[in-house]
């Protein structure tokens, strides 16, 4: 392939055939992108022809073998578990004659969490990757290449590749040095740190057991318990369970101590569950499920203990996932993710392309707009 590097390029539709330790050199701390989490998915069945996410992740390596780059990458034969939405672009694609599926998602399954996609060693340049992927697209009769929740230095560097660049918000908690939680709701103004004192009273006082479990301390009929709890989430809101009852426990095995589940029980029967992925910067919070409606329980399991668990681990932030502007007045604030997108056809990369450059600053726009409610004190402002 033509590159700053002399490199070659191959995809594989199974992480097992790249080796654990290659994968990993090049993927960080980011547990995300870890050959564990993304060999747990595959393992289980959770990606693979049912759920139209197909393996063919990405490999660069030099003349002696050595893996220097790779990145997640799958066919996908619809734009689901994406949390970026082109369904507009694919609809108005396919109107117009176009095939837009399949697409190149390099990505995450089912993982709004931001973090590194293309993963190298040091020295190996964004550039290279980028080619890899324009090379893969056509490779597999792809229409786009779109590479989602990545981070600021790679969405600058494909930009400046003549790739096509999106803005999102999440809402993340960042630790201003915060030695107990007490100190983090003396920074708030009067009447947000009564209510979530108030909120934390309430599920206090509903009679649940409340634990922060992890590790070997997570067992197999926790799993069993928190796929129910999955299921009732994703069968309200969503009616499609992408992650099977396998997925939980292999996951449990491969991170270890990096799985963190805040759990509530009632008289020894689970109640509700909130999973968290550890990272040495960062606690990321993802999966939430309950079998009983108690007031307030969600933020305590899914943002507050969150909060308590990064300040006693001196964690500089979490990230509690996509949506949710209910976070703002539990100190989450509005954080930009970055997305970037290469599309073949002309016509459709132009009007897509426009239609971003309107976006962008719209996205702006509701970020400043969002962080006028922070619930935080401000100076001259009430105690």
């Amino acid at each position: 392939m033509d590159s700053p590097l002399p490199l070659t390029l191959s995809l594989h539709r199974a992480i097992a055939e790249i080796p654990v330790a290659d994968w990993d050199a090049c993927a960080g701390d980011n547990p995300f992108v870890s050959h564990s989490f993304l060999s747990a998915l595959e393992d289980s069945g959770s990606t693979g022809q049912r759920t139209g996410w197909l393996p063919q992740h990405l490999a660069l390596r030099d003349e002696s073998g050595a893996l220097l780059a790779c990145a997640p990458c799958y066919a996908k034969t619809n734009s689901y578990g994406e949390y970026v939405f082109d369904h507009g672009w694919a609809d108005a694609y396919e109107r117009a004659g176009g095939r837009y599926y399949p697409k190149l998602q390099v990505a995450v399954p089912f993982s709004p969490v931001p973090g590194p996609r293309l993963l190298r060693r040091p020295g190996v340049p964004v550039a290279a990757l980028a080619e890899g992927m324009r090379q893969a697209m056509g490779a597999l009769n792809c229409s786009s290449v779109h590479v989602t929740f990545c981070t600021e230095e790679e969405w600058q560097a494909l930009g400046e590749l003549g790739w096509l660049q999106r803005l999102g918000v999440q809402f993340h908690w960042h630790n201003q040095g915060y030695e107990t939680f007490e100190d983090f709701l003396g920074a708030l103004s009067s009447r947000k740190r009564k209510a979530l004192r108030r909120e934390r009273r309430e599920v206090a006082e509903s009679g649940l057991t409340l634990r922060t479990l992890r590790g070997d301390e997570i067992t197999r009929e926790h799993w069993r318990a928190f796929h129910g709890f999955y299921r009732n989430t994703v069968d309200s809101r969503w009616g499609s369970a992408y992650l099977t009852p396998q997925f939980w426990p292999l996951l449990g095995d491969r991170l270890g101590e990096r799985v963190v589940l805040m759990w509530a029980e009632r008289d020894g029967e689970p109640v509700a569950g909130a999973l968290n992925l550890l990272g040495n910067e960062a606690l990321y919070g993802r999966n939430w499920g309950c079998v009983e409606e108690v007031p307030f329980l969600h933020f305590e399991l899914c943002y507050l203990r969150a909060i308590d668990f990064a300040i006693q681990h001196k964690l500089p932030r979490v990230e509690a996932g996509a949506q949710g502007e209910h976070k703002i007045q539990r100190g989450y604030l509005p954080s930009p993710t970055w997305s970037a997108h290469l599309i073949a056809h002309k016509g459709l990369s132009d009007a897509v392309g426009n239609f971003l450059e309107a976006e962008r600053p719209a996205v702006m726009e509701r970020m400043r707009d969002l962080a006028e409610l922070s619930p935080y004190r401000r100076e001259g402002g009430e105690a």
